[in-house]
């Protein structure tokens, strides 16, 4: 029976009035790393950097850690995490590469409660969703405590990246089935406004909120729809003593990490539906024929026992890992997804699942997801052939 444990953490205090210091840990049994990060409250640049290996599964991991200082200097903005993964992933190690991302967006969502809490001395009855949103008139109360969208929709001008209703394959109905906002997911560099923008503008036909343990109001994502006459859905991507899941058809908040058979019963009362998204990132950074892992093998996790369908398209991982979660899912015989990942606009539609039908609200979503009749898409890809 193949066993894996993956534990991450991250811990900010505030270093004094205009820096934060950051500690990230990321340990599994493959390899364990530490860095440290010093991160200016005022403008979120990188100050200083450093890094730790515990564990390593080469000679050559070590030297990565030369590689983290080319990242100081940088601002946690747009385009932030690409130039992560270009300089640190690439040269040095994609695992530091992305433990300094998760570092850098906790401590920028730590600067926006800094700021709250600022703004509470003035403006008691202020609360944290207000701040986000720009509504500072606490005279008047909203019903719904989600982030709401805040830039006015654009029209669509650019028809070379667009795809018109026309030129759509009869039937097919394209939606992003995966993907985080900011702030929702403290990991995420997206607006909401702009993860919408951006589908629309490469001809998705739908995207699936899927912040990390967060629960999006019904009425607030159907006046997302409304309002930007798109089809905008909510899920869920829930943690589990066996990873993640992504959720749908259930509105339960559940907070910190809950037992897979619990969700499992727990889904199954709601009438939802279960992905296990990117079920082998960080399986295969040795060579499948070193750990003895094959598909047979893999397909013997208790996980897959608990799960509706396989996520085998995922913007996050490896073309290897992906391949391999398709070689699984077929061995279970089990429908398989595909889902952007994205907490960059620029990641959206990178992968997508292709609907038989039309798709037109979360019922909808369960419903087709339940039938069957659909299959992951390299979306961006099949856009740019056109």
């Amino acid at each position: 029976m193949l066993q894996y444990s993956r534990n991450k953490l991250i811990s900010i205090v505030k270093k004094n009035e205009d820096a934060l210091f950051v500690h990230g840990v990321l340990d599994d049994d493959i390899y364990g790393i530490e860095i440290d990060v010093s991160i200016g409250i005022s403008d979120l640049q990188i100050l200083s950097i450093d890094g730790k290996w515990n564990r390593w599964t080469t000679p050559e991991c070590p030297r990565a850690i030369f590689f983290l200082q080319e990242a100081v200097g940088f601002r946690v903005e747009n385009g932030f995490t690409d130039k992560v993964h270009k300089i640190i992933g690439r040269k040095g190690c994609r695992h530091f590469a992305n433990l300094l991302i998760e570092c850098c967006f906790s401590a920028k969502e730590a600067v926006q409660v800094i700021k709250w809490k600022d703004a509470v001395k003035e403006n008691p009855d202020l609360s944290f969703d207000e701040f986000i949103s720009g509504k500072t008139d606490t005279s008047k109360k909203v019903e719904e405590k989600n982030i709401p969208i805040q830039v006015k929709e654009k029209p669509v001008k650019d028809k070379k990246n667009h795809i018109a209703a026309e030129k759509k394959v009869s039937g097919d109905f394209f939606i992003d089935l995966h993907m985080h906002t900011s702030p929702a997911s403290p990991c995420s560099s997206a607006p909401l406004d702009g993860l919408i923008q951006q589908a629309k503008l490469i001809g998705l036909d739908g995207i699936c909120l899927t912040d990390h343990n967060y629960v999006w109001a019904p009425d607030l994502v159907e006046n997302l729809r409304e309002k930007n006459n798109f089809l905008i859905l909510a899920g869920n991507e829930i943690i589990t003593d066996q990873g993640d899941m992504l959720v749908f058809g259930m509105n339960r908040d559940i907070k910190g990490i809950i037992k897979l058979e619990e969700l499992r019963d727990e889904v199954n009362r709601s009438g939802g539906f279960i992905i296990v998204p990117h079920p082998f990132r960080g399986f295969l950074n040795f060579a499948v024929s070193d750990i003895g892992l094959t598909s047979e093998k893999a397909a013997q996790r208790s996980l897959f026992k608990h799960v509706d369908a396989v996520e085998v398209l995922n913007g996050k991982v490896t073309k290897r890992e992906n391949d391999f979660a398709s070689k699984v899912a077929a061995r279970l015989g089990l429908p398989t997804t595909g889902g952007s990942d994205a907490h960059e606009v620029a990641e959206v539609g990178k992968y997508a699942t292709c609907f038989s039908s039309v798709v037109k609200n979360e019922k909808d979503l369960v419903d087709a997801l339940k039938n069957g009749n659909y299959s992951p898409v390299e979306f961006k890809k099949k856009v740019m052939s056109q």
